[in-house]
């Protein structure tokens, strides 16, 4: 579903989400459900995404040219950059409680 083209949920649907709301756990019939068992090509922190602050960061131009060529037509470099710093972020924390 694409954002921001989710449907107004029903009366009846309201309804039933109290109703399902007010059971517990093991009064919910969910046999009809296939349990998972290969979470392999699960993808974790889809759903998730970090509140982001807007600043203004100067980067050599060579730099800059570099994220832009290495992803598909110029677009999520910044994402790049942003993956490498916590990448390198998180290696040097790591490094320091060692």
């Amino acid at each position: 579903m694409k954002k921001g083209n989710s449907s107004k949920v029903t009366e009846k649907q309201a309804s039933q989400l109290r109703k399902l709301a007010s059971m517990s756990d093991d009064e919910i019939d969910t046999s009809d459900i296939s349990e998972v068992l290969d979470w392999s090509g699960a993808k974790r922190g889809l759903l998730y995404r970090p509140t982001k602050q807007q600043i203004t960061l100067r980067l050599d131009t060579d730099v800059l040219a570099w994220f832009r060529a290495a992803v598909p037509d110029g677009r999520g470099y910044q994402t790049e950059i942003n993956r490498v710093l916590r990448e390198h972020a998180r290696r040097v924390s790591s490094q320091g409680s060692a």
